[in-house]
């Protein structure tokens, strides 16, 4: 039987590890953070700050005069936001191109990360919990696909008919054909780029949060948004066709229809003042 290091280490195109997020996010516990820090962090990749800086002044927190370098915009927004920026920034570049053994278009998979990533921050703000934490674990959640979508192509029809035949969702088709979910192997990615242990049981463990121990919750936020993702019409290829919520995640989180509802409208207005809601998304 193959390891999950198997399967990851048989991949040629996955993204290289986001060394800069996992070391900016243990900054986010520190009360008052040195912004020398996390300049330094950033700084490293010029190509990253470029960016950060051009997404930072074409928002609304930095209207008025353009910043024009790294500390002067952790100044005038603040860590977290910029933290964010970070985040979306490395995740677009992760998540943009075409997965074909999931029957994911350009574009599609990251959509659905981003708009997963801003609902699970949406949900663990209603929670009182750490936002950024549950934004970037709804935002990785669905790394695992990278590694897993070679190994589909061309199963598109197995993949159809175990859904249709058996009643499957998509999560245990793919179990059954592969032997692995992309859950699991998402965690181990993750684990491997030596992000915080309760980021990766979050991701390991989005489609059952129970199993994820002390970091049920964690995983709670993220299995919210990924259904909120799928509420908004951001489902991804063959997995459009069978998704199904976790009970007992919607009932720790006390999101029943009423909640959920307002949920999808609030995560619907975060995408699109976002900015990255897309040109067909309606």
């Amino acid at each position: 039987m193959q390891t999950l290091d198997d399967y990851i280490n048989k991949v040629q195109t996955l993204p290289p590890a986001p060394r800069v997020l996992a070391e900016l996010m243990p900054l986010l516990k520190e009360d008052d953070v040195d912004s020398g820090k996390i300049v330094q962090l950033i700084t490293f990749d010029p190509a990253l700050t470029a960016k950060v800086l051009q997404r930072c002044n074409s928002a609304a927190s930095c209207s008025g005069r353009p910043v024009t370098d790294l500390e002067e915009a952790v100044m005038r927004v603040g860590f977290n936001h910029i933290y964010r920026l970070v985040a979306l920034t490395l995740g677009e570049g992760m998540f943009s191109a075409a997965q074909r053994g999931y029957g994911i278009a350009a574009g599609e998979l990251w959509q659905h990360s981003v708009t997963a990533a801003l609902a699970a921050r949406l949900v663990a703000r209603q929670q009182g919990a750490e936002e950024n934490v549950a934004f970037t674990a709804g935002l990785l959640h669905d790394i695992g696909k990278l590694v897993l979508s070679t190994l589909l192509e061309g199963a598109y029809d197995k993949i159809l008919q175990e859904i249709s035949a058996a009643g499957s969702s998509f999560l245990e088709a793919e179990k059954s054909i592969l032997g692995v979910e992309h859950a699991e192997i998402g965690g181990r990615v993750l684990a491997r780029w030596k992000f915080p242990e309760n980021l990766v049981a979050a991701v390991r463990h989005h489609h059952n949060p129970s199993q994820a121990g002390e970091n049920y919750p964690l995983a709670a936020y993220v299995h919210v948004g990924d259904i909120i993702a799928h509420c908004l019409g951001q489902a991804q290829g063959l997995q459009s066709f069978a998704v199904r919520a976790h009970p007992e995640a919607m009932e720790l989180l006390e999101v029943g229809p009423r909640e959920l509802e307002i949920l999808i409208v609030e995560a619907d207005a975060a995408l699109k003042e976002s900015g990255f809601a897309s040109q067909t998304h309606s």
